[in-house]
């Protein structure tokens, strides 16, 4: 079964993504573009 999860920006806390996941015991990190940095950075889970 498949999860919503939101994706935040770890440098200004947006909250920029969602995407779908399995359920694991780690949360996911991902490199994505943030528009409020106007940069790359790493996003991470959040509940």
């Amino acid at each position: 079964m498949k999860n919503k999860i939101v994706l935040a920006c770890e440098k200004c806390s947006s909250r920029n993504y969602s995407t779908m996941s399995s359920k694991t015991a780690d949360r996911l990190e991902v490199k994505k573009y943030c528009q409020t940095c106007n940069a790359h950075t790493v996003h991470k889970e959040t509940k």
